[in-house]
Order: C-alpha cells, then structure tokens, then sequence
C-alpha cells in the first residue's frame, strides 16, 4: 500500500458513553463491545471495556453519569459490516444481585465529526408468569449469553423483550482514504447508503 494509492480505509473513533437514564434503577454500571464484518480490523484502541458504578444525581434529570471513554481506530476494504457498539447495563436487583438492565446496540457514525446517539434499551422478559417469579426469586434474570447478539440480529425475532431506560454516547469521527477510495462521507444530511454508489448492504455484519 502507498500514500497515493491506499488499498484501506481508516476510521478513528473517540467519544464516550456519556450517562443513562432509568427512571426504576440505580447504582449501574454498563459493558460495551464493537461487532463489526469480516473485512474490518482494529489496529489500535480498545475494543471492549467496563464502566464505574455510578448513581443517580441530585438534579432533576435524575441521569446516571459514566463519561466512560471509548478511543479505537479500525481499518476495512470496503464499508460492508460497519461497526456497531452494544452497550450492557448492569445493577443489583432487591436481593443484591447482579443482573442485566438494558441491552442497545447502535452504528458507528459514518460521517466525520461530532455525534450524539441516544440507544433504546431493552431486557429479555422470561416466557411465562411462573418463569417470571422462579427468576426473580432466584436473582437470575432471562439474559444473553453473548451481548454481540443485540447487533447481530438472527434469532432475535423469537425473542420475548420489553423497553425500558436509554444510554447516550458521544462520537468524534474521523476517517483516513475513504475518499480515495471512491466513498463520498462529506455529506451529513444523506444517509451512507445513498452516498456510496452499491453499499445498500453498508450496515451488513
């Protein structure tokens, strides 16, 4: 590969998971991870990590604050298989433990810049009442095995959840010869499927 003529594209990601809200908890802490295609590689940064516990602040937005720093950079040969982050969020339940509060998973911004995200987040909710109490009483919630199925998709159609709380990140992007490459990223107001001439399977993992 040389300077004028790249056979990959970087892209660089700083930001972080700025705070949460969940109006019934408190004391949370939150995981993360990227899922990304075949044909990206990170080359620097970290790739998963786990937060602080936080609580809830005296203000009346009642927000849970991490400002949890996320910092990688990728390198890929085409667009398809984006990155995405899945976000974990974790807090005692009555009897002290450990159990999941929210799964979300978002795209990595694709335009360079500044981004805020703010991710729905949801739980798995067990199939009957009986599983439901048996669960509770245990202190073992229905949960994933591996959070990487959020961003992924198969299977999850069959999966029983409810809604509840959102996390927000902050993004700062940028990319290195995508442009060179043949991908236009200077438009914030199209969608990258739009902009990249045949990536209509762009967020493919």
């Amino acid at each position: 590969m040389t300077a004028n003529n790249p056979s990959v594209f970087l892209l660089m990601v700083n930001g972080q998971i700025e705070c949460a809200n969940f109006p019934d908890y408190d004391d949370l802490y939150c995981k993360y991870c990227f899922v990304y295609g075949q044909d990206w590689a990170p080359t620097s940064g970290v790739e998963e990590g786990i937060s602080q516990i936080t609580s809830k602040g005296r203000d009346s937005s009642q927000n849970l604050v991490w400002n949890f720093p996320l910092d990688i950079t990728f390198k890929s040969t085409n667009p398809f298989g984006w990155p995405q982050i899945v976000v974990s969020v974790y807090g005692p339940d009555t009897f002290g433990n450990d159990v999941v509060r929210g799964y979300g998973a978002v795209h990595i911004p694709f335009t360079p810049g500044r981004h805020t995200r703010n991710i729905p987040m949801f739980v798995p909710e067990s199939t009957s009442r009986l599983q439901k109490f048996t669960s509770w009483l245990m202190g073992r919630r229905p949960e994933y095995t591996d959070p990487k199925v959020v961003a992924q998709g198969e299977g999850r159609e069959v999966t029983r959840v409810r809604s509840q709380g959102f996390v927000t990140l902050q993004f700062s992007i940028v990319t290195k010869d995508m442009k060179k490459l043949g991908y236009d990223t200077t438009s914030t107001e199209q969608t990258p499927t739009t902009r990249l001439a045949g990536t209509e399977q762009l967020y493919g993992t």
